[in-house]
């Protein structure tokens, strides 16, 4: 059975830091794009970053560039996402997601081009 499953989130205070992971199993992703989105209440679900499965690839979000890092490692099948001067507008579920693609350097941005999602983690900014 394949898993996505994020953990990492939480309450943080404006200004502060929080890493979220994603840690896959049933399967190995080491072709899959790998990438994050957030569903903020009342609104829908909206790309936040991706990473190529070379790793060569990375795109953001404007809302979150230069304040939100996405990196992966294979070898322990997890994809993070570093978030810093978080701000209460970051508020959200976010959730991880898996796009097969035959190209190493591309990213997709598209939320239906995801094949697996994560259940999501909440997090939270405070003002």
């Amino acid at each position: 059975q394949v898993q996505l499953v994020e953990s990492g989130g939480g309450l943080v205070q404006a200004g502060g830091s929080l890493r979220l992971s994603c840690a896959a199993s049933g399967r190995t992703f080491s072709r899959y794009i790998k990438g994050w989105f957030r569903q903020a209440p009342g609104k829908e679900r909206e790309f936040v970053a991706a990473i190529s499965w070379s790793g060569g690839t990375t795109y953001y979000a404007d809302s979150v560039k230069g304040r939100f890092t996405i990196a992966r490692d294979d070898a322990k099948n997890t994809v993070y996402l570093h978030m810093s001067s978080l701000k209460p507008e970051d508020t959200a579920v976010y959730y991880c997601g898996a796009a097969r693609h035959y190209y190493s350097d591309y990213i997709v941005r598209k939320e239906n081009d995801y094949e697996y999602w994560g259940q999501g983690t909440q997090v939270t900014v405070s003002s």
